[in-house]
C-alpha cells in the first residue's frame, strides 16, 4: 500500500562539504529541510541504511524517503553503493536520484542499468539548484506516490 509524505527523511550522499552545503540551502529554500541527513561517501551510505557503525539508532538515522547520490566519492563510488541498494530487496524501493556533475553518457546508461529512478546533472547556479530541487521534490512528494516502510 503506497502513502502520501507528511515528514519528508532526504538522505544526501556527498563527498564535497561545499556541495553539501548548497544542498541543504536549496533544500531549506524549497521549504524541505525538516528532516535531512549527509553521508560522505557510499561506505557510509550503506552504514546508515543497515544501521551499523554510528548510524546503528533508529531516532539518528530514520529510513529515507529519497536519496540524493552523488557519483563520485571516495571509498565507495555512488555506482558501487546504487548497485548494493537496488541489489537489496529490503532497500530497492527506496527512491535513488543520482544528483552529480558528470555529464558522461556512459554514467547515464550505468546509473539506469544499476536501478537509479533518475538521473539529474547539478546545476551549476544556486538558482538552478534550487529550482532543480523543488522539481525532484515536487515530483517525488507530491506527483508519485511512495511504498510504506514497513516491509
Amino acid at each position: 500500500m503506497g502513502r502520501l509524505v507528511d515528514s519528508i527523511t532526504i538522505l544526501v550522499a556527498e563527498d564535497d562539504p561545499d556541495d553539501q552545503l548548497l544542498t541543504r540551502e536549496a533544500l531549506e529554500e524549497n521549504r524541505l529541510s525538516n528532516e535531512l541527513f549527509f553521508v560522505n561517501d557510499g561506505v557510509e551510505l550503506l552504514d546508515y541504511l543497515y544501521r551499523r557503525n554510528r548510524y546503528a539508532d533508529p531516532a539518528s538515522s530514520p529510513y529515507p524517503d529519497l536519496i540524493l547520490l552523488d557519483l563520485n566519492m571516495p571509498r565507495m563510488d555512488g555506482r558501487e553503493a546504487l548497485a548494493h541498494i537496488k541489489a537489496d530487496p529490503a532497500l530497492r524501493r527506496i527512491p535513488v536520484v543520482v544528483l552529480t556533475t558528470s555529464k558522461a553518457e556512459e554514467d547515464v546508461f550505468r546509473s539506469y542499468d544499476l536501478g537509479a529512478n533518475s538521473f539529474v546533472i547539478k546545476p551549476v547556479t544556486f538558482e538552478r539548484l534550487v529550482a532543480a530541487v523543488r522539481t525532484i521534490a515536487e515530483y517525488w512528494f507530491s506527483i508519485v506516490r511512495l511504498p510504506s516502510h514497513e516491509q
